[in-house]
């Protein structure tokens, strides 16, 4: 399946891909979309790099480790369903913030950062998996 066409359109196609990604991350609190269905179309981005370049590569072009990415994105879930607390609202409460950054008005959300942290645990472990059961070896 490593044809020269193959090869040539999959850094392509994972870009979009992973374009796509976060902008479905990213539109998933007004609209379907949010941080597990970004994830697997990021991990179906690294899955077509991996099987045209092979599993070295994609470790290569992740720079972090699989299961450091899951971990962060645990630790920025739980953060986010914790910054309820100190405001006096129940565990995982969505609070909102509008801070105004040269002008423009940023609607900031603990929302967005549970969904940013599950995008990463499912980036994360997913891959983790895919890159696990890709790199054994065949008896």
């Amino acid at each position: 399946m490593r044809t020269l066409i193959f090869r040539t359109a999959a850094p392509y196609l994972t870009a979009l891909m992973l374009l796509l990604s976060i902008f479905v991350l990213l539109r998933g609190h007004n609209e379907p979309g949010g941080g597990f269905i970004g994830g697997l179309i990021a991990v179906s981005a690294f899955a077509i790099h991996g099987i045209a370049f092979g599993v070295h590569q994609v470790r290569r072009t992740m720079y972090f480790h699989p299961m450091a990415i899951s971990g962060f994105g645990l630790l920025l879930a739980v953060l986010a369903g914790l910054v309820s607390l100190p405001a006096g609202a129940p565990l995982l409460t969505g609070l909102w913030v509008s801070p105004t950054v040269g002008g423009i008005t940023l609607d900031l959300s603990t929302v967005l950062l549970f969904d940013i942290g599950v995008y990463l645990v499912v980036v994360g472990s997913i891959t983790s998996i895919a890159l696990a059961l890709e790199g054994r070896e065949e008896p």
